[in-house]
């Protein structure tokens, strides 16, 4: 049912005269390339950290600080954009709604306990709020804004620039009998309806109104594939209220009460969101292509499911008190890693998709000139050890939280164990999926020892049956293998990999994993080499990336996740105050709404890669777990 603030655009009203047919034919299209600019008139997106995220556990959208949406991929987070901006120019796609004429200030929040985002614009005439969400609705798909004076009136301007394929197919526009825009461009089709009036101009749907003290108006942009017919209008203020419910219920679920409360929520949230509801499967962000160094080249697609980042939130997630997701990414990981042990990959689509075969979008400048635009990853087909470490801890904590026994999530985990132990010698690319010559990384190492200490462990504690004997013999060798060539007496640390005289902030892990206890001098010695190597700023680089062969130019920001790790390493060794610093200057880093990205960029000042960043918010929440409980098991190893 259609609320009264939300009468669909009836074209034979007479306010809407100027509503003819020909002026939603859009015939002119671009040119297969981009279009032609000067370096002067060159489109500056925001800020990375300008943006925020609202999302439907399906897909999400980047709303920047200005009252612009300038990324969504629909209907799924791996989709082709139909909002590509954040990676180009607003010919390349964009939704903005914001005040016509001077813009004091703004502000902007999410509605607590929530994913609503709501951004506040003041201006000389009086104040408007944007309220931004997407709707957890089945087999649908929208995203509603509502705009609501709040103060005097304020003039508006709306422009819809809707191109699919990530920017590249200007789709055919027309106005249906019932009030509804719909834009069509093959297998795509979107619907908005509003009770503004509207009109076609030089591609773009525009819009100017004014919004009074108490006036709601709402927008609802739908979509659908173009075979099938857009689904009935909804209340948007009643879907507003599912979706606060939604997400006040989901997080009132979580056990987390220590000092850093606030920041774990949004993380859990964020996290949250990046899950794929359908399957279960979970993206490492929801977006492709942000720098990691601006202007660079270090620029990849993590709208995927990396086994690594889906259990590392798995674990967090179960660490909290949320199992159901548990439950739903072990399906999910059944079927996307079924079939031959040695075809498992380290990451898949979001339904278990192994082909994601990586190609550049070419007619796309990048973030701020950042090329190439990549889609699909290439490391998919890498060999990283480390993934069957993760997996397995997150299968030993389920049976920890009493989820239903999976006996063929059992089968398929020794069959894994079976293939680790042929393998696990082999050099593999490791963790930062280094697109250089395989090396024999220590994380990768620790990892393949954590695999088989956690399927002995489940043996011992929960009376599953196995091998038990042989794994502990391959547990020892692969333990003294380690000490024995991963350990420099010089350096007086452990190193990046056999033979390197390298360090690797994910050799953190070390005491986190288990692997060796925080009392050890050789992890000792380790935490003051990165110290001593690695920190920038107080922050830490994940390697010293100029002495890393992979073919790509020296140069990113300092790590968010590692710096967490560090923050947790203090913790065991009982630097609580050295920790609580370092957790403190993390979350300084967080945007106005408690975002993080992959990185930052010490010299900018600024957050760069994809974002917002699962791993990032992973290594938060599990550094507050660790800092407000230096003694708490940890679901990883220890």
């Amino acid at each position: 049912m259609v609320s009264p603030e939300f009468s669909p655009i009836d074209p034979r009203r007479e306010s809407n005269h100027s509503l003819r047919a020909s002026d939603w034919i859009h015939l002119r299209l671009p040119p297969p390339g981009p279009p032609c600019r000067t370096e002067a008139d060159i489109y500056m997106p925001l800020r990375i950290e300008d943006y925020a995220l609202i999302g439907d556990c399906e897909t999400a959208a980047l709303v920047g600080r200005d009252g612009s949406i300038d990324w969504l991929c629909w209907p799924r987070f791996d989709s082709g954009a139909c909002f590509a901006a954040l990676l180009g120019a607003p010919e390349h796609g964009r939704w903005l709604i914001a005040p016509a004429g001077e813009i004091k200030s703004n502000q902007r929040r999410y509605q607590k306990d929530t994913l609503i985002l709501e951004t506040d614009f003041e201006t000389p005439d009086g104040a408007v709020t944007i309220i931004d969400f997407m709707p957890l609705r089945e087999r649908h798909h929208d995203l509603v804004r509502v705009v609501c004076g709040r103060r005097g009136h304020v003039p508006m301007k709306m422009e819809l620039s809707l191109r699919f394929d990530y920017g590249r197919s200007v789709p055919w526009v027309t106005s249906m009998d019932d009030g509804t825009l719909r834009a069509v461009a093959g297998p795509n089709m979107v619907g908005l309806r509003t009770s503004v009036p509207l009109k076609g101009e030089d591609l773009t749907t525009v819009s100017e109104f004014t919004v009074r003290e108490g006036q709601r108006i709402p927008f609802v942009l739908s979509y659908r594939a173009s075979h099938k017919e857009l689904h009935r209008p909804f209340d948007p203020e009643a879907a507003l209220l599912q979706t606060q419910k939604f997400w006040q219920a989901w997080i009132a679920r979580c056990t987390y009460k220590g000092p850093w409360r606030e920041a774990v929520e949004r993380s859990l949230i964020t996290l949250k969101a990046l899950t794929y509801r359908p399957t279960g499967g979970i993206v490492a962000a929801p977006t492709t292509s942000l720098p990691e160094q601006l202007g660079g080249k270090r620029n990849w697609d993590y709208r995927y499911c990396w086994l690594r980042d889906a259990t590392l939130t798995l674990l967090i997630l179960m660490d909290c008190g949320y199992y159901d997701e548990a439950a739903e990414w072990q399906n999910w990981l059944l079927r996307s890693v079924a079939g031959s042990p040695d075809q498992v990959q380290i990451m898949y689509g979001l339904a278990g998709e192994r082909q994601l075969t990586e190609w550049e979008v070419s007619w796309l400048r990048g973030y701020e000139g950042a090329k190439p635009v990549r889609v699909g990853n290439a490391a998919a087909d890498q060999l990283q050890l480390d993934i069957y470490g993760e997996v397995a801890s997150a299968l030993h904590h389920s049976r920890e939280g009493n989820l239903p026994r999976n006996e063929p999530g059992m089968e398929l985990e020794w069959t894994l164990l079976d293939h680790l132990e042929k393998i696990w010698q082999e050099p593999d690319e490791g963790i930062w999926e280094v697109r250089g010559p395989k090396q024999q990384f220590i994380h990768s190492k620790v990892m393949a020892w954590l695999a088989f200490d956690r399927a002995i462990k489940s043996c011992e504690q929960f009376g599953v049956t196995g091998p038990v004997e042989r794994w502990r013999a391959v547990r020892s060798q692969i333990h003294e293998d380690v000490c024995r060539k991963g350990y420099d007496p010089e350096l007086g640390s452990f190193v990046q990999a056999y033979g390197s005289k390298s360090l690797d902030a994910s050799l953190l892990m070390i005491a986190t994993s288990g692997f060796l206890p925080p009392s050890d001098p050789r992890f000792q010695g380790t935490v003051r080499a990165i110290e001593k190597h690695l920190k920038r700023n107080g922050f830490v680089m994940r390697y010293d990336s100029a002495e890393v062969n992979d073919g790509l130019p020296p140069g990113e920001g300092v790590f968010l996740a590692c710096t967490f790790w560090l923050a947790e390493s203090y913790a065991l060794l009982g630097r609580h105050k050295d920790a609580c610093k370092l957790m403190d200057e993390l979350l300084s880093l967080q945007n106005d709404v408690g975002l993080l990205a992959e990185e930052y960029d010490l010299k900018e000042k600024r957050l760069v890669g994809n974002f917002p960043q699962a791993f990032s918010h992973i290594g938060l929440v599990n550094a507050a777990l660790r800092l407000t409980d230096p003694r708490r098991p940890d679901r990883r190893g220890r």
